[in-house]
């Protein structure tokens, strides 16, 4: 009985075995990789002879293996940057590449494998001299995942600022709410603050999320880098949720809405800058302290907690998440409760305008 002929194996590298394709050219494949999920990434090199797609094969991942041995730490920040782009959201990925070009900039030409825990320490002292202790800390975050990623071995011992509970000061509800009333920028601080809506979200409504007097809130709109990107998802899966509209702003809506609006009209068609900005010169003129739009949902969340709304249904009307609430599937309680606590908060509102 003849023996079987073994099959060539044309590289010490990786036990590969080019093979002859329908064109006649010779094509191997080969693991070169891993995602940041842990499955293999494999690539083809074909060539007119066996030893060709073997060489082409042999040359990537000696380039490769030169690569990643000169990796600096920046470049691996940008490399991790790159391959999340299309899992985060866009705003995301801009905070990370401004994190990545104004931050721990000491380290950044270091080669990867080489960096000390020391030389990660003074990066962070240098940053904690001039940043707050959140942001060194989210800093951090993203160039140890970055190094992580590439260079799983190291292992960097460093001491974080520790974390700060500032506390900030308010003005009153009615204030505020006298202060924007009348103003061009009445519907969308006002969806904010009674709804507890982020400015992505406001930005977000579209006139066919409104139906018998109940806001689903299921898009959103952000500015990166100039650019207004629309988004059919909310930023997180608790966001997505409906909201019962009281009179009040349902007229509001309705006033500001052209004769021609179409369905799919944005309601709020001002830019978050330009908001924002008519948002501060309202307080300044008012002599009120400065607060964000973002605190607007605060001030609302305020509101919940003087009133005693129960945390279920505080954090869905804001669209917040907890450890309790992500183990469960998310349910728009529409309940005779729940629509007790929406009157219960809209009394409130009614009495102060």
């Amino acid at each position: 009985m003849a023996k079987r002929k073994k099959k060539q194996v044309y590289s010490t590298m990786f036990r590969a075995t080019p093979h002859l394709t329908k064109e006649n050219t010779y094509r191997i494949q080969v693991v070169v990789g891993k995602t940041p999920e842990g499955k293999n990434i494999v690539k083809s090199f074909t060539a007119d002879t066996p030893f060709g797609a073997v060489k082409l094969a042999e040359d990537y991942i000696n380039g490769k293996r030169q690569e990643e041995e000169n990796m600096t730490v920046g470049e691996a920040v940008e490399k991790y940057i790159e391959i999340k782009e299309n899992v985060l959201s866009p705003t995301t990925i801009d905070s990370y590449r401004r994190k990545s070009k104004n931050n721990l900039q000491s380290i950044a030409d270091i080669p990867l494998k080489k960096l000390t825990s020391q030389q990660m320490q003074i990066a962070v002292n240098l940053d904690s001299a001039r940043l707050s202790p959140k942001t060194v800390r989210d800093v951090y975050g993203l160039f140890s995942a970055a190094i992580k990623m590439f260079c799983p071995e190291i292992n960097l011992k460093v001491t974080l600022p520790a974390k700060q509970n500032k506390i900030k000061e308010f003005p009153d509800v009615q204030d505020v709410i006298k202060a924007i009333q009348g103003t061009e920028i009445e519907l969308p601080c006002m969806l904010a603050l009674w709804l507890s809506l982020r400015m992505s979200e406001v930005r977000g409504i579209r006139y066919k999320d409104i139906a018998e007097n109940v806001l689903t809130v299921r898009e959103t709109v952000v500015t990166v880098a100039g650019e207004h990107i629309q988004k059919n998802k909310t930023k997180t899966f608790k966001s997505t949720r409906k909201l019962q509209l009281p009179e009040y702003l349902m007229n509001l809506i309705e006033s500001s809405k052209p004769e021609d609006s179409s369905p799919d009209d944005f309601v709020i068609k001002m830019t978050g800058q330009a908001i924002y900005k008519r948002f501060v010169k309202i307080l300044e003129k008012n002599h009120l302290p400065h607060i964000t739009f973002h605190d607007l949902r605060h001030l609302n969340a305020s509101v919940m907690l003087m009133l005693g709304v129960p945390d279920k249904y505080a954090m869905e009307r804001g669209g917040w998440s907890s450890n309790y609430t992500l183990q469960n599937v998310y349910q728009h309680t529409f309940s005779q409760k729940r629509k007790e606590i929406d009157n219960q908060i809209d009394d409130y509102f009614n009495k102060l305008i």
